[in-house]
């Protein structure tokens, strides 16, 4: 059997931990989008982990880069 290449984590513990408060505060109900909070009640999972994760980032933790739009969706040409 072939011996596994051992990969780096691709998210940080300070990642993680900020996650875990923002899913949290999503539980709580207190869990805001937007900038200051200032937006909409947040009540999806996976909107309060891409807040958590954007958050860690400006912090400066160990999170990949977002990922790049591919600028909506390609059309044929008309003639």
């Amino acid at each position: 059997m072939a011996a596994r290449k051992k990969s780096a984590r691709k998210y940080g513990a300070a990642a993680s931990k900020q996650v875990e408060s923002v899913m949290k505060k999503r539980k709580k109900g207190t869990l805001r989008s937007g900038p200051g909070g200032k937006g909409g009640r947040v009540t999806s999972r996976k909107q309060a982990i891409a807040i958590g994760l954007s958050e860690a980032r400006a912090k400066g933790a160990k999170v990949p880069s977002k990922r790049k739009s591919s600028g909506g969706r390609k059309t044929a040409k008309r003639k």
